[in-house]
């Protein structure tokens, strides 16, 4: 299966969606949400304890909670690679994500 990529973290609802359009959805939400915020699961999410963190610092750290948040919550996607790309003008760096859905799905 080709490499599906997710990048710009805002979040983008299909109520009801299925299939693969439910998994990519399902990831997005893990890379959107602050851990500590979802009221019935607190640790769902990613950890901002890294932000203000020099740029290789960053990489590392965010790189190992996405490849363990996403398979832990949404064990049908498969992260291949995590690219980054910065938003200079609103001071933010982003994860350009390539996921691949695991046969069966």
């Amino acid at each position: 299966m080709a490499l599906l990529e997710i990048s710009g973290l805002s979040p983008n609802y299909t109520y009801g969606a299925t299939g693969v359009k439910e998994i990519m959805q399902n990831v997005r939400n893990i890379l959107a949400t602050r851990k500590g915020t979802a009221p019935l699961d607190r640790e769902f999410g990613l950890s901002y304890e890294f932000l203000d963190t020099p740029m290789p610092g960053i990489r590392a750290k965010a790189e190992q909670e996405i490849f363990l948040q996403v398979r832990k919550y949404e064990p049908r996607a498969e992260i291949r690679e995590i690219d980054w790309y910065a938003e200079i003008l609103a001071g933010k760096v982003s994860p350009k994500v390539k996921v691949e859905i695991k046969d069966g799905v």
